[in-house]
């Protein structure tokens, strides 16, 4: 399988869903189901049982994943869009679909 143009690291927004327009940095990626972790997007509850005195139990706030298609990488110039590849010097790098600068 074919790796991800998106990378851990990348300032994303989300394009389709109930998370549509929110923004945030990726956390994971997970190329064998083809999906990413944003932080502070798509948040589900969790119980969680005490295991220790340094983790009490309670309710805690998770990260859940969204499938790749969903999110679109942010250009600092034209916004969310896709990425491309070029290869300058044998040196290949990313860059924004819409005005052609590195991402």
């Amino acid at each position: 399988m074919a790796g991800l143009k998106i990378k851990a690291g990348d300032r994303v927004q989300v394009l389709t869903g109930k998370e549509r327009g929110k923004q945030g940095t990726v956390a994971r990626v997970i190329p064998s189901t083809r999906k990413v972790v944003v932080e502070g997007v798509n948040s589900a509850k969790k119980h969680a049982k005490a295991r220790s005195a340094e983790k009490p139990g309670g309710i805690i706030s998770i990260d859940m994943p969204l499938p790749v298609a969903n999110v679109g990488i942010i250009c600092s110039k034209c916004g969310p869009t896709r990425v491309g590849y070029a290869i300058d010097g044998g040196e290949k790098r990313r860059i924004c679909r819409k005005c052609g600068g590195d991402l």
